[in-house]
Order: structure tokens, then sequence, then C-alpha cells
């Protein structure tokens, strides 16, 4: 088998429809790799004592698509051996138990595929330029990510 056919790809989609688990996958799948891994970050029911009713974000889209990419060249000099690496984020409103964020990295071997995918959500909270607004039963809140480099450096 030629690996030069399989060259490492960069999916990235930032889109207002359900996000799909089994079309995130796929993207990264290649002959030449063991590992395939995924994070999904999804809406839950609740924050801190208050009902969620759903979440909503918004985004700078063409900013937040070159973070993510490069996001995804980090990734490739930490980690040489990833293959293909996908990065798709929902915008708009997203129900309770619907994915926000579904992440998938494949690699020849387990590690470098779980912590390239760790390494990409914890840089996309830090570095991407999404907002997320928490709805409650009767109020709501734009919520800050703890990693957020821009929202720390004003305290």
């Amino acid at each position: 088998m030629d690996e030069s056919k399989d060259v490492p790809k960069d999916f990235i989609k930032l889109k207002s429809e359900k996000l799909s688990v089994d079309e995130v996958s796929e993207l990264v799948i290649s002959p030449y790799c063991g590992a395939v891994s995924l994070f999904i970050g999804t809406t839950r029911n609740n924050f801190e004592g208050k009902k969620v009713i759903h979440l909503e974000y918004e985004a700078y889209t063409s900013m937040a698509e070159t973070e993510i990419k490069k996001i995804c060249r980090d990734v490739r000099q930490k980690w040489p051996s990833v293959k293909h690496i996908a990065v798709h984020h929902r915008l708009g409103v997203v129900p309770i138990t619907e994915a926000s964020v579904i992440i998938a990295v494949s690699s020849p071997h387990r590690a470098e595929s779980l912590e390239a995918v760790m390494y990409c959500i914890n840089t996309l909270k830090a570095s991407v330029p999404i907002w997320k607004k928490e709805i409650y039963e009767d109020e709501y809140s734009w919520k800050e990510n703890k990693e957020c480099f821009w929202a720390n450096s004003e305290k």
C-alpha cells in the first residue's frame, strides 16, 4: 500500500445543523492508522444548580476557522504520526444531550491520538472565538471558558 495516497487532512466545520459522530469519525479513518480518538462535548441539563434549557453558540467564523487550523498545525508538530484531524463545532441553538463539538484524530497508535484530542479541545476552548450562552428557565448567562487566554488577561 502506498501511504502517500492517504495525505494527512484537516476537516474543519462550523455549522448550525446537528453534528454527526459517524460523519466526523469517518472523515479521519485511514488504513494506516490503528487508532481513532474522539471527543464529543454535549449540552448538559444543569449548571451550578440551575436548570439549563439549551445552549446558544456564536462565532467569528473566519477567525475561528483560522485558529482551528493553527491548532491542527500545532498537533502535527507535537505528534508527527497523526494522520487526519476533524473539528466540527455547532453554532446557534444546541438542545440538551446534543453535541456542541466533535473532535476526531487518527494515528497509527492510540497514545498520539488520545493526547492530540485532549490538546485540541483544551486549546480550542482557550483560543478560538466561539461564545456560549446558557439559557436557563428564567434567565441566561454568557459563559467564559476558564481556559480562555484573553478573558484571563483582563483580570
